[in-house]
C-alpha cells in the first residue's frame, strides 16, 4: 500500500491518502514509457523544413559549353548540385512525423508514469485547489510550503480551473493540466506532481 499525506493550501497535513499500487498499474515498464515519450516528442515536430532542388533554383537550363573538344569536364546546367548556387541533390522536403500508439498502450503508459511519481516520492496530494481569485502569490506560497519552490512541477486540476492556470502560468518550471489531459510525457517531463484528491479518486475509479 502507498500512503501519502493530504495537504491543504497552507501546506499543512489534513489526512492521509492510501491506495493499492495495483489500482494504478500492475507494473512499470520502462520500454513502454520510452516509446510513449518518443511518440509525444515526434508529434511535436513541425516538419516544415525544405531545401530547393535543381528544378527550384533560379538559373538557365542551357548547357554551359559543348560536350567535347574543350578539354574540360563535361557540364550540363548551371543549376546542377555540384556547382555553387545549384539545387540540392537530395533536398529535404516537408514531412509529417505524426504517429499514434494504441490507445490502451497510451493509457497504460500514463498510469505507469503516475505510479512512478508516487513510488519515487515525487507526488503531492492536495485536498482541493482553493483559488477564489487569480493571484500568483497563492500558488507560490503553496509550493514553498510543500517544499517544491524552484522545482519543475506539474499541477493537475479537477477539470479546467482557470484561476489555478492563470495564477501559475507566470511561475518558472510550473505546468498546469486538467486531470483528464494527463499523459506520460507531461508526468515524466516535470519532476514533481501535485494532484487533488478528487482527481486521484477519478483515476482510481472510486
Amino acid at each position: 500500500m502507498i500512503s501519502v499525506p493530504i495537504r491543504d493550501m497552507s501546506g499543512g497535513e489534513c489526512g492521509v491518502y492510501t491506495f493499492d499500487p495495483a489500482e494504478v498499474s500492475d507494473n512499470i515498464c520502462k520500454q513502454l514509457l520510452h516509446d510513449a515519450v518518443v511518440m509525444y516528442r515526434a508529434n511535436r515536430r513541425v516538419g516544415e523544413v525544405q531545401t530547393k532542388s535543381r528544378g527550384m533554383v533560379a538559373g538557365s537550363t542551357r548547357k554551359l559549353f559543348k560536350q567535347k573538344g574543350t578539354g574540360r569536364a563535361r557540364a550540363g546546367s548551371i543549376r546542377t548540385p555540384v556547382r555553387r548556387g545549384g539545387g540540392h541533390a537530395f533536398g529535404k522536403l516537408p514531412r509529417d512525423f505524426y504517429y499514434r500508439m494504441p490507445k490502451k498502450a497510451v493509457r497504460k503508459a500514463m498510469r505507469m508514469a503516475l505510479l512512478s511519481k508516487f513510488e519515487d516520492s515525487q507526488a503531492v496530494v492536495v485536498k482541493q485547489w482553493e483559488c477564489p481569485e487569480i493571484r500568483t502569490k497563492q500558488i507560490v506560497g503553496f509550493l514553498k510550503a510543500v517544499g517544491l519552490s524552484g522545482q519543475t512541477v506539474l499541477l493537475a486540476t479537477e477539470g479546467v480551473d482557470r484561476n489555478v492556470h492563470r495564477s501559475a502560468r507566470n511561475i518558472s518550471g510550473v505546468m498546469v493540466l486538467p486531470g483528464a489531459d494527463l499523459n506520460a510525457f507531461a508526468l515524466l517531463r516535470q519532476r514533481h506532481l501535485v494532484i487533488p484528491v478528487a482527481e486521484m479518486d477519478r483515476i482510481l475509479g472510486r
